[in-house]
């Protein structure tokens, strides 16, 4: 038999069989400025292939193969990379676990390299939600630790509460209306996310072709440039730099470089070969920067890498933030930032959207600078819970999920 959810209201949310059709249950969430779905880990099928096709029927991608122009308008996912993510989540003994998928509208190509800051402000919300978490009677607040198998970090959350237990609808972040759930995210240790390092290729800057970039890895590896090394300003719109396909050929060329300069590997340990980081959904992201214009410290234009974001990434954010306050990088050169001798550093990145706030906690020792810890403000909301008739399910699948009732 599948578990019920812990709240009792919930219990009708099982892989169940209607009018001889598989209905999954999922919850359809946004974290910060993404959105996907998240799913309890005790539905999922035991078997990685049944696994890969359940994820592919709900968000609407090939099940095979590529489908180029595929809109999604048989699944839940929303063709930007920024709304094809899931998380498979679950409840353990120190928190919460999670297991990001990200996926992409035209291949059946799921990644599972890397995590996921914005969305990551769902799981309290989902956990609250569904029952995994219960909240203390009177606190203002649930605090937990997400363990990401993705990259196995962790990440504290703090979920904001009212006096009824409820989650008080007062968090405002640029890029999405309106005020919703607020969560305080906190991430311990970040450097090295993939590589293991603070800068994969042991120097704050380097040349590939004829410009300078910086390769990082905190919370994800990433190439920062200067816009203008590209012949672009850094303030154009999302829209306009996808437009510009010699842009997106050049980006390309200079991301699979770094990568392998920065020996990008596959979850599985092999070594990330040229093709395999061209056509990668994940590694390593890209970063292009113009100075600040609106009252932040750094403008950024961020590549998700195979499209421009409509914000700014939160990992993304991180790293490019803690990329400021190391000595010799690309950003550190452009960025506005006063001096400060603190330990703990607001970095703010003005983006397409407005302004993102990121705190950095940094050291200075005899081997340079030490980032321990960033931290940022999220807002996330339930879409929608319900069940998703699998119409098109194998018959594995099916069995799977049918048999078990």
């Amino acid at each position: 038999m599948w578990p019920c959810f812990p709240d009792p209201a919930l219990a009708h949310l099982v892989p169940s069989l209607r009018r001889g059709v598989v209905e999954f249950p999922v919850f359809h969430v946004r974290g910060g400025t993404s959105t996907g779905l998240v799913l309890w880990a005790r539905h999922m099928p035991d078997d990685p292939d049944l696994r890969d096709e359940l994820l592919r029927h709900l968000m609407g991608v090939p099940l095979d193969g590529a489908l180029p122009g595929n809109r999604q308008c048989h699944g839940l996912g929303r063709i930007a990379p920024t709304g094809n993510k899931v998380f498979i989540a679950d409840r353990e003994a120190d928190g919460l676990v999670g297991t990001l998928a990200q996926l992409a509208a035209d291949t059946s190509a799921i990644d599972w390299s890397v995590n996921c800051g914005n969305l990551s402000a769902a799981l309290p919300l989902f956990a609250l939600d569904s029952g995994l978490l219960v909240p203390p009677a009177g606190a203002d607040r649930i605090s937990v630790t997400i363990r990401n198998t993705n990259t196995e970090s962790r990440l504290r959350a703090a979920l904001r509460l009212d006096r009824d237990g409820g989650v008080p609808a007062d968090t405002v972040i640029p890029g999405v209306d309106g005020g919703f759930s607020g969560v305080d995210l906190f991430l311990d240790a970040p450097v090295g996310a993939k590589t293991g390092r603070l800068l994969p290729t042991g120097v704050p800057r380097e040349r590939i072709g004829d410009m300078w970039v910086t390769c990082m890895d905190v919370a994800v590896p990433m190439v920062i440039a200067e816009a203008a090394a590209f012949g672009k300003t850094g303030y154009e719109t999302p829209a306009e730099l996808d437009a510009d396909g010699a842009l997106r050929v050049r980006m390309r060329e200079v991301r699979v470089a770094a990568g392998l300069r920065m020996g990008l590997r596959h979850p599985s340990g092999a070594a990330m070969s040229a093709d395999d980081l061209a056509r990668s959904e994940t590694l390593p992201k890209l970063c292009l920067i113009a100075p600040a214009r609106e009252g932040g410290h750094l403008s950024a234009r961020y590549f998700t890498p195979q499209h421009a974001h409509a914000s700014l990434a939160v990992s993304g954010g991180c790293c490019l933030a803690a990329a400021c306050l190391v000595p010799g990088t690309v950003a550190h050169a452009m960025c506005a930032l006063p001096a400060d001798d603190g330990a703990s550093r607001e970095i703010l990145l003005e983006n397409p959207v407005g302004v993102l706030a990121t705190r950095i906690d940094a050291q200075t020792s005899v081997d340079g600078v030490e980032i321990s810890g960033a931290a940022y403000t999220r807002s996330a909301q339930i879409l929608l819970r319900g069940l998703f008739p699998l119409y098109r399910a194998s018959g594995p699948l099916r069995a799977c999920l049918a048999g078990r009732r």
